[in-house]
């Protein structure tokens, strides 16, 4: 959806709010993960997901689609600031160790989805062998491993207390159990919901924007890096996403960690369907979503914007690459 076009239908006939005005928890610890792939991939990995998904029983297709959607967007070429790479997010040094040739090529390469999907799958099936032993929920225990190493799950004797690895986990588990519940075609929030989760958000108005920054439970510390290098570690605010969902955890519906899994695990809505409270996402695919807002009409949001801003309202026209709206799955899974 070209962002012009989407700007123009999603500002015509809304009911225009005077901004500043008073507008109308993660994964369970067992969620149940559905066997067979039923969230949205990208086509080219389908098949690659849903032969790795069967590598352990710790891993389904649906858990290994949302950790791919959580590291990079199904972004093949993807490398964070700290050399993680390709579709997987793997660090050199652990490529070397559990990287595997998937398509028989001749070559483990990192950035080639038929050997990483495959190697990602091995490495968790790995994980979940490493830190079997490690009491409370055996799937956030591998994924936590995944994030943070296997030795800091053991040594915390659990999910470990890092703000970027609670919410990776939680992320995750609430992506795939969302999927496993027949994702996108599950139940839409109603009106009223959109309504008192945009009164929630806008209660944060002024707060500073926080890379990584924001929980179900409001503020919070953030983490480093954005892709411009501003760190949010020492920054109690919001993100875009972490607005987002501490805004609608505030009336029961569980939302995963980043806007990309966040449009993953939403209803596309037609932009002349548009209701406040719905989700505006930025980006030029949806693999490569970078930004999420909440609508509160008149073509306008209610936004986390960047590092160096606080939560305001802006244009939905404010960024270029416009991609879509959508509107939240109803879950009701509770926190870890």
């Amino acid at each position: 959806m070209r962002s012009g076009t989407a700007a123009a239908a999603i500002g015509a006939g809304a009911t225009v709010l005077v901004i500043g005005a008073a507008l109308l928890q993660a994964a369970g610890d067992n969620p149940a993960l559905n066997a067979a792939l039923s969230l949205s991939v990208p086509a080219e990995y389908k098949d690659l997901i849903e032969d790795a998904g069967s590598t352990c029983p710790e891993v389904t297709p649906n858990l290994l689609a949302a950790l791919l959607t959580q590291e990079s967007g199904f972004d093949p070429t993807a490398e964070s600031p700290v050399g993680a790479q390709g579709i997987a997010q793997f660090m050199p040094s652990t490529w070397e160790k559990y990287g595997v040739d998937g398509n028989g090529d001749g070559k483990r390469d990192a950035e080639d989805p038929e050997d990483a999907i495959p190697s990602s799958a091995k490495y968790l099936c790995t994980l979940a062998k490493d830190v079997k032993n490690v009491p409370g929920d055996k799937q956030a225990n591998m994924l936590a491993a995944y994030n943070a190493g296997p030795q800091a799950v053991i040594d915390a004797g659990g999910v470990p207390n890092f703000s970027e690895t609670q919410n990776y986990v939680r992320s995750i588990n609430a992506l795939a159990n969302q999927g496993g519940k027949g994702g996108k075609a599950g139940t839409a929030v109603t009106a009223q919901q959109g309504v008192t989760a945009v009164k929630a958000a806008q209660a944060m108005l002024g707060k500073p924007y926080s890379w990584g920054g924001g929980n179900s439970s409001g503020p919070s510390t953030g983490i480093c890096c954005s892709p411009k290098g501003r760190s949010g570690a020492d920054i109690n605010g919001f993100d875009c996403s972490g607005l987002v969902l501490y805004a609608y955890a505030k009336v029961g519906v569980i939302l995963p960690r980043t806007a990309a899994a966040q449009y993953a695990a939403s209803k596309p809505i037609d932009p002349k369907d548009m209701q406040i409270g719905d989700l505006v996402f930025y980006g030029s695919s949806a693999s490569s979503i970078h930004h999420v807002g909440m609508y509160i009409g008149g073509g306008y949001m209610l936004n986390a914007a960047r590092p160096g801003t606080k939560v305001r309202f802006d244009p939905l026209d404010s960024m270029r690459d416009l991609f879509g709206v959508a509107r939240p799955i109803h879950s009701s899974t509770k926190e870890i």
